[in-house]
């Protein structure tokens, strides 16, 4: 199949419509001029929600994965990754949904390019919008059609410029929410008794306060009360990662935060907590799918 072909890609992904408004948009941004080149905008954190917009041609990122949900929708293009063992792709109109430690890539379907916008959301934003009475839920599907989820994720990345107010932000992720639980494969998850849940958070923000240097097993087994493995098991069922890669990111979003004020690799590595400048390259490159040095000049570009 020629890579200028969608026909591949849009059987079950997109409606007509949906399909007609991206050749509006990419008939819209040709009368515009050239293509802006490749380059991912990075909009301020709140409560630990990352949100971005990337454009790329070719391949964008090689296999990574995070400890969010990875939720967010194509703008134009077609957007393709391997996930879960299969080849994905998503047309304008689709959201796209990408569990915690699940790992996959991304690159553009076609020579025309891509454009798209992520939200990356903490599970444990879930479990409070939840009322800690519910687990994490398990959306099988990567590429659903949901106009309302869309909607919602459309408002939550509109402006990348600022911070969601307060009010909004709370209303975005209960929304955010009901939309992955929508989906959702029914399976029974809950988050744990009362007691398991406080030494989870308990420990998460230990390792937030110590994310620059190496936390040791037993330091975990006093702050929560556990043996470490219990611990772990626990840690992975609410926050749906581990504890070490809770830390290790931590460390990246510190890193990502200094490189951003225009800090070097090394000085970044260093801060951060990492041995040395090839260990933080080699965490950067799992995390997001490219090297530090790539990152900082896709955000130079846009």
């Amino acid at each position: 199949m020629k890579r200028n072909s969608v026909e591949g890609y849009a059987r079950g992904y997109a409606g007509p419509s949906e399909i007609a408004d991206a050749d509006a948009d990419r008939l819209e941004r040709s009368c515009q001029g050239a293509e802006k080149p490749d380059g991912i905008v990075e909009a301020p954190s709140s409560r630990g929600i990352e949100r971005i917009e990337a454009r790329f041609h070719g391949n964008g990122f090689s296999p990574h994965r995070h400890d969010t949900y990875a939720l967010g929708f194509t703008l134009s293009g077609v957007q393709t990754f391997h996930y879960r063992g299969a080849a994905r792709a998503s047309l304008p109109g689709n959201v796209i949904v990408l569990h915690p430690d699940e790992v996959h890539d991304g690159a553009a379907g076609t020579d025309d390019g891509l454009r798209y916008r992520m939200l990356y959301l903490p599970p444990e934003r879930l479990i409070e919008a939840a009322g800690s009475a519910r687990g994490l839920p398990f959306v099988p599907t990567p590429v659903i059609s949901d106009a309302a989820f869309r909607q919602c994720l459309a408002e939550a990345l509109d402006d990348l410029d600022a911070e969601p107010q307060e009010l909004l932000l709370d209303d975005l992720i209960v929304r955010l929410s009901a939309g992955l639980w929508r989906h959702a494969d029914g399976r029974k998850t809950d988050a744990g008794t009362s007691l398991a849940q406080a030494a989870v958070l308990r420990c998460r923000d230990y390792l937030r306060e110590n994310c620059d240097r190496t936390v040791s097993s037993e330091e975990l087994e006093e702050i929560s009360g556990f043996d470490r493995y219990t611990t772990a098991r626990q840690f992975r069922r609410l926050l749906g990662t581990s504890p070490h890669r809770y830390l290790v990111m931590r460390r990246l979003d510190r890193a990502k935060t200094l490189l951003s004020q225009g800090g070097s690799l090394a000085d970044a590595a260093a801060d951060a907590g990492f041995a040395d400048q090839a260990h933080f390259t080699r965490h950067f490159k799992k995390t997001f799918g490219m090297t530090p040095g790539r990152w900082q000049a896709l955000q130079r570009s846009a």
